[in-house]
């Protein structure tokens, strides 16, 4: 194992020390090095008058969650250790930290740690007096049931969530309105992902799965959970139409639908390869006489170091489309 670490066990913290220091206009990093519970608030806190939104999950998918903390997004994260789920005692102060008096929306990726950990902590803050709303996020179409998954798993269409539902929240909706809005992405929103090769978890020390040189896995979750098959390698243009068919036709996408388009790296594949995959993506829509209005390429749920891609498609109407444009000003997602 080859990493930039100075102590496996203390990658999180270390990180995130950095990133503070990186971004100390936009975040506070509470609890770092047994100061308390660790997560991550806007700086200057609450905006009053607005609903809040947390979100949170294990670390290893940056810039998930964390760096879409800001103006237009998230209004606290939580980090958890690598692929594992923040506990309820980082996820309370969290939600209590993003209360401005209108209510605090909770987006959840659908693990079964998350949905459980996140259930504990909003009944805490309930009991504060805290309104919260949870939406579970369930874009994978791959497999049901997987690893760690009662249903779908929560992957790369969370950042499209947690995009637009807090433009939503800034333009003054109350609490059930955001939510509606979140639940409505949720609807029109699937996600499939490719491994070409595997990721290491730092404190494990080795690859978290075999994949032999000339085999990639279809349908892979971002903890390098099993997908729907292994296949062997070929060239992106039928990797593309393997990972896409099953979101167009899981969403029913067809001739006259606009489309947000989002390729997203896994963490270990050059933006140039993405942009491979998005022009064979934007080509497959248009012959089907889908019109991509939107698009997003780059790393923004990923799986520390692994080789892969994923592909999501939003379906777009005119409210969706000009809350994904309404102003955004985090870390990783800023126009």
């Amino acid at each position: 194992m080859k990493k930039l670490l100075d102590n496996p066990d203390q990658a999180v913290d270390d990180s995130l020390t950095g990133f503070a220091a990186a971004h100390a206009g936009l975040v506070e990093v509470h609890g770092l090095h047994g100061a308390g519970p660790v997560y991550v608030t806007r700086a200057g806190g609450a905006v009053a008058g607005k609903v809040g939104l947390v979100s949170g999950g294990g670390s290893g998918h940056e810039p998930l969650h964390a760096g879409f903390v800001g103006d237009g997004m998230l209004d606290a994260a939580v980090p958890g250790a690598v692929f594992t789920s923040p506990t309820p005692d980082q996820i309370t102060p969290a939600i209590q930290a993003a209360d401005a008096g209108r209510g605090v929306l909770a987006i959840v990726k659908n693990y079964t740690g998350d949905v459980l950990n996140f259930e504990t902590a909003v009944e805490l803050a309930e009991a504060e007096d805290v309104q919260v709303a949870t939406v579970v996020v369930n874009d994978d179409v791959a497999v049901e049931d997987s690893t760690w998954t009662a249903g779908r798993r929560g992957v790369a269409g969370t950042v499209m969530v947690e995009k637009i539902a807090g433009a939503a929240a800034a333009r003054g909706d109350d609490l059930a309105a955001v939510a509606a809005v979140a639940q409505k992405v949720i609807a029109n929103v699937r996600t499939m992902g490719v491994a070409l090769a595997a990721c290491t978890v730092p404190h494990v020390g080795k690859p978290s799965f075999d994949l032999a040189d000339d085999e990639i896995e279809i349908g892979i979750g971002i903890h390098g959970e099993p997908g729907r098959h292994r296949v062997p390698m070929a060239p992106a243009a039928q990797i593309t139409e393997l990972l896409l068919e099953p979101v167009v036709a899981d969403l029913g996408v067809g001739a006259g639908d606009t489309v947000l388009l989002f390729v997203n790296g896994m963490g270990g594949t050059p933006l140039s390869e993405l942009y491979v995959v998005y022009g064979r993506a934007h080509a497959l829509l248009a012959q089907r006489g889908v019109t991509v209005a939107r698009s997003l390429v780059g790393n923004y749920v990923t799986s520390l170091e692994m080789q892969g891609a994923s592909i999501t498609v939003l379906r777009l109407d005119d409210e969706l489309e000009q809350l994904w444009d309404a102003p955004v000003r985090t870390a990783a997602l800023h126009w």
